[in-house]
């Protein structure tokens, strides 16, 4: 099949088995809904993030590492929930079962889902890390999660290339500018479309929808967080993208968030560290 025919069998999948892509976990869902709808209290919290043990336990690793805590331990979810709150204990959920989704059995295809991973997670973190720099740490758990969720359609491209070629529909052989053609022209449309099936609140999508428009609106700091951060992680080389000549200081995120040199380079530090964080 020619290069130019992928992309437009990429599409056919997705508008035809758009549910069936293993994005979500099914838990980390339910948490999502729960903590929209604002009805749930700790143990019916605690109680949908235990349905499933790996991801119980996963999220326990992860929630005492020390990229999310630090010194303080937790032993159980309930635990978890009452000291951290629902908020993050939701978006370590989501984390947790994001980390496992990032996985293929084809060599070539988990070594962009593993890429893209280190990016999305550095993202959030770091994204997290600037909210508490920039005085919104009101909404550094939301902003974290908007962070981790960005190119959430990236990893529904590479599970659509993923089925296409166990189908035999393609060939497993594929280059990088080739993925990142599909990437370049459809993982901002299909992050978006995801998101609103899944009934994530409009802040999330809004920030898929526009994380890389030219012309955005600067009075959401939300998504000049999650704007900055992403430039942030193509600098310091974090992901499938790597720009080290990008000058962060100059762009409009650094104007809007008035952040300066020390800051930036504290948020770079930050964001290589994560690449050697382990769960």
């Amino acid at each position: 099949m020619s290069q130019v025919a992928l992309p437009e069998t990429v599409r056919k999948l997705l508008a035809s088995q758009p549910i069936e892509l293993p994005i979500f976990h099914p838990v980390a869902l339910k948490l999502q809904r729960m903590l929209s709808d604002y009805d749930f209290t700790v143990d019916e919290v605690a109680q949908v993030a235990n349905e499933d043990q790996s991801l119980a336990s996963q999220m326990l690793k992860m929630a005492n590492s020390p990229m999310y805590m630090g010194r303080t331990k937790v032993a159980t979810i309930k635990e978890a929930v009452i000291r951290l709150g629902a908020q993050q204990v939701i978006n370590i959920a989501i984390a947790a079962s994001q980390a496992s989704a990032h996985a293929s059995e084809n060599p070539a295809l988990d070594a962009y889902m593993k890429e893209l991973w280190l990016h999305s997670h550095g993202s959030a973190l770091g994204a997290r890390w600037l909210a508490h720099n920039c005085g919104m740490r009101g909404i550094a758990d939301e902003i974290y999660l908007a962070a981790l969720l960005h190119d959430v359609g990236k990893l529904y491209l590479l599970k659509a290339i993923e089925r296409l070629v166990k189908a035999g529909v393609i060939s497993s052989m594929f280059d990088d500018d080739l993925i990142m053609e599909i990437f370049d022209a459809m993982h901002v449309e299909q992050g978006y479309r995801l998101m609103q099936h899944w009934n994530f609140p409009s802040m999330y999508c809004d920030v898929i929808r526009d994380h890389h428009l030219e012309e955005w609106d600067p009075v959401n700091k939300m998504l000049a967080i999650v704007r900055f951060v992403n430039l942030a992680c193509h600098k310091v080389g974090l992901g499938l993208i790597k720009e080290p000549d990008l000058a962060l200081q100059l762009t409009l995120e650094a104007e809007v968030l008035d952040i300066g040199e020390l800051q930036i380079a504290e948020l770079e530090s930050l964001l290589i560290e994560t690449r050697e964080a382990e769960f």
